[in-house]
């Protein structure tokens, strides 16, 4: 059963207020001691570690000190800011329509962004997609989130938002299970045209592209695609909320995580002869690699 976005947040809020519990018990302190070492009342220390109330960030800060755990506060600062906003709903957002959803942690995260790294299971990351690939998938999503149908806009959205890939100074590390070359959005013709722009991307000495084959041994298992941008945030979607990962602790287990994928990808020639079979096999001729110039084409 799915959890809720207001639930999840509560949970994350209890977690944090058991993490801050353990700190003050190590310490060998009681509620009261802290409270008045923090000068704040022991009511709200109360609160604070069962979860009813959030800390602000100079509580964590005192409580870190007192306590002498001052390698903490960064990352119970992260938890902190996850409790408040983490967690969006895509329906909140979707009220505005496709275009707000798409921006939740977009265009000033990628303009912050030196290196990304990015891995797919079943669809080609935005900034590789094609118009027409990208239409097909949101008109998917604004059914089904029952979004108001501002799918032109949305879909120029994504299409400038690629700029970035041709900017000096970014580095894009991408792995693609092979299923994703083969879950059709739109036609064949959609797809066929999608598979060449990712060709042609693949060529780009700014971007790196593994692919992981069907059906072989591995060591790591995703069960959803993530973005890693830089060593500041990880972003993830679900089809009712997108979430956003700032703990480090957790970015760092991401990390590993793309580490084991990328272990199990093949770079180079065999990847880009993973994605020709899939061409093939979509039974339309394929294109040259130089074929596609630019965004414009087909924006």
């Amino acid at each position: 059963m799915s959890t809720s976005p207001s639930s999840a947040a509560r949970q994350a809020q209890e977690a944090l207020g058991v993490f801050l519990r353990e700190i003050r018990l190590e310490a060998g302190l009681t509620g009261r001691a802290l409270a008045k070492a923090t000068g704040q009342h022991y009511t709200r220390v109360s609160k604070i570690e069962n979860g009813v109330q959030a800390p602000a960030p100079r509580d964590i800060e005192a409580w870190c000190r007192v306590c002498g755990a001052e390698e903490h506060i960064p990352d119970l600062l992260a938890s902190l800011r996850a409790v408040e906003s983490a967690y969006q709903e895509f329906r909140r957002q979707g009220r505005a329509g496709m275009k707000r959803v798409l921006g939740a942690h977009t265009l000033g995260r990628y303009e912050q962004t030196s290196v990304f790294r990015i891995y797919e299971h079943n669809v080609v990351p935005g900034l590789f997609q094609t118009a027409d690939y990208c239409a097909a998938m949101l008109s998917f999503w604004i059914g089904f989130l029952q979004t108001p149908d501002d799918l032109d806009a949305a879909v120029a959205v994504r299409m400038q938002r690629q700029q970035v890939i041709y900017e000096r100074g970014r580095r894009f590390a991408v792995v693609l299970e092979e299923q994703a070359l083969r879950t059709l959005f739109g036609d064949i013709e959609v797809q066929a045209g999608q598979l060449d722009r990712l060709l042609t991307v693949m060529s780009l000495p700014s971007v790196s592209v593994g692919i992981i084959p069907l059906m072989v041994a591995r060591t790591g298992v995703a069960s959803t695609g993530f973005w890693i941008f830089d060593e500041a945030m990880v972003a993830l979607e679900t089809p009712t909320a997108s979430i956003e990962v700032t703990r480090p602790q957790e970015i760092a287990l991401y990390g590993r995580m793309f580490g084991h994928l990328q272990t199990t990808a093949v770079y180079g020639r065999q990847a880009r002869a993973i994605v020709s079979a899939a061409v093939r096999d979509l039974g339309q001729p394929q294109h040259s690699a130089t074929s596609w110039t630019g965004p414009a084409d087909r924006s």
